[in-house]
């Protein structure tokens, strides 16, 4: 269990503690409404504020300017911002326990494998032939690194993750466990009333700063690769199809959909459940709310929709009151219809 002074806190974060000593001891990060002794905590927003004065955290973080308006049973520690300075105890906490560097006696590499300085390899990960892994990486148990595939410096690949041969893999990229990165892309072709496997012989090629989810799928190209560029961040259960290529800093939420040959452009941002169709081409800055489905290109830069077809926000508001009352439209048209014949025959017999 680690413990910290709020003395070592306090100087961790540059700030000043009040109505506590400095050697009384925290073992826990918590939420403020869920504290307990031995927990630290942190006051950011003020609708948090009443918890404060019931919570059983032995501190809690708080802003330079915050005035208690009750009696505290908690020391606090005073910081010019708290959600920040939080955030990077999360960080230090985090880092404090990680894995040591060392690779378990339990772990499979191949005799021409590179591996880098303060590598940490855990049991029953498996490295093929050739591969090269950058100093400071960590490859939690049960991965599995392909042939010839390379990562560099401070990668994370959490338990699970399997990784196809030939993939490449930049700095300070993070795959949450069961990514799969480098499987087949969905290609078939036609052949006398059955499917034809078309060999996928591209690669892989994940960029710095990447981050992929849980359980995320991203297919090797047929020829050439699929690329996810620099900064990029995909959620759990996103699939990117072959030769799909997706821009600097794009994010995705959980259950995106891209098709093959899908060119995205950077600082995008999709909401779940976003379907792309195959072969197109989206704009940088395009933005797409849940569930939005787009059936070929979008190529307006910035653009922010929703809806499959996606239109803008204002149109499909309009169309979802319209959609709601659809029922009764119809009937309407029908007695007007009915109405209309009656009208013809009367004309008619006149």
């Amino acid at each position: 269990m680690l413990s910290f002074t709020l003395s070592q806190i306090a100087q961790l974060l540059g700030g000043i503690i009040e109505g506590g000593s400095p050697q009384a001891s925290v073992h826990a990060l918590c939420k403020i409404e869920e504290g307990h002794e031995g927990g630290l905590s942190f006051l950011a927003n003020p609708k948090y504020t009443p918890y404060i004065y019931q919570t059983k955290a032995s501190a809690v973080i708080v802003s330079q300017d915050f005035k208690p308006e009750h009696p505290l049973q908690t020391a606090l520690i005073r910081v010019p911002d708290p959600y920040e300075a939080f955030a990077r105890l999360l960080a230090f906490y985090n880092e404090y326990t990680l894995p040591k560097p060392g690779i378990s006696p339990l772990a499979s590499i191949a005799p021409d494998a590179k591996i880098g300085k303060d590598v940490y390899i855990g049991p029953y990960a498996v490295i093929a032939e050739g591969v090269q892994i950058g100093d400071g990486c960590r490859i939690y148990p049960h991965c599995y690194i392909g042939n010839l595939s390379s990562l560099k410096e401070n990668c994370v690949i959490y338990p699970g993750v399997i990784i196809y041969a030939h993939t490449r893999i930049g700095k300070n990229c993070i795959l949450q466990a069961g990514a799969v990165i480098g499987a087949d892309g969905f290609g078939f072709a036609p052949n006398n009333g059955s499917y034809e496997k078309i060999p996928q012989i591209g690669n892989v090629v994940l960029e710095d700063n990447v981050e992929i989810g849980a359980n995320t799928c991203i297919d090797k190209a047929t020829m050439g690769s699929t690329v996810i560029q620099e900064g990029t961040k995909l959620d759990n259960l996103i699939q990117i199809g072959h030769n799909v290529v997706v821009g600097k800093n794009t994010v995705m939420a959980a259950q995106v959909g891209i098709a093959g040959s899908t060119k995205i452009g950077e600082n995008c941002m999709f909401g779940g459940q976003v379907g792309i169709a195959g072969h197109s081409t989206i704009a940088k800055g395009v933005k797409l709310a849940a569930q939005s489905g787009a059936p070929g290109s979008i190529r307006k830069e910035n653009a922010v929709l929703l809806g499959s077809p996606p239109i803008d926000p204002g149109t499909f508001s309009r169309a979802s009151v319209h959609f709601k009352n659809f029922d009764n439209i119809v009937k309407r048209l029908a007695e007007v219809e009915k109405e209309l014949a009656r009208l013809k025959e009367e004309k008619d017999k006149a």
